[in-house]
């Protein structure tokens, strides 16, 4: 039996889950972990982006779990000309492994689909991350090829560019009963 899944538009009580992901282990292809200042921006700066329209993150809740397992989300980008969004997701290390950021990338793909106003949803992953690079090519996302790109701000990186094309799912997202906020099997 899979193990469900939730997603939870970001609170002002979700720090935690940033700060569970922030490990060397976690932040690996991410240019290692942050200050606790930076924790506490990128958390209001999450808040602050919802607010204004302009992104939607989410926690990742297991039925299984007492707590968040991870998060994630998308913000609004411009990309070869087009406006997309891009994505991004973490789950903790002691939660990978069972499913969870397929489930949770696969909700989030269809609330941008049911939501957002963008056809086309981005990732980025570093082209040496291969368990972010599988997870893109396992939920159905097409390699658009690899691209120089920044990360963290001033860190030049290699990645592969994939696409999601949301505005296939707006017609099955209702038939299809995942949202956030709703169960994911």
């Amino acid at each position: 039996m899979t193990d469900p899944i939730l997603l939870y538009p970001w609170t002002a009580d979700d720090l935690p889950v940033l700060e569970r992901g922030n490990t060397p282990e976690m932040t690996t292809f991410l240019g290692g972990p942050e200050t606790s200042e930076q924790l506490v921006k990128r958390h209001a700066k999450f808040h602050r982006l919802w607010e204004e329209g302009e992104a939607r993150m989410f926690t990742i809740n297991a039925a299984s779990e007492d707590i968040p397992v991870g998060s994630v989300g998308y913000w609004k980008k411009e990309w070869a000309g087009a406006e997309v969004y891009e994505t991004g997701w973490s789950v903790a290390t002691a939660f990978q492994g069972r499913g969870f950021a397929s489930k949770a990338l696969r909700a989030c793909l269809q609330y941008a689909g049911t939501h957002g106003d963008r056809e086309q949803v981005l990732a980025f992953p570093r082209i040496d991350n291969a368990a972010s690079n599988a997870l893109c090519r396992t939920v159905g996302f097409t390699l658009r090829g690899e691209e120089d790109f920044e990360y963290p701000k001033g860190n030049p990186i290699r990645v592969n560019a994939w696409s999601f094309d949301v505005s296939s799912l707006r017609r099955g997202i209702e038939s299809a009963g995942n949202s956030a906020g709703r169960p994911v099997q």
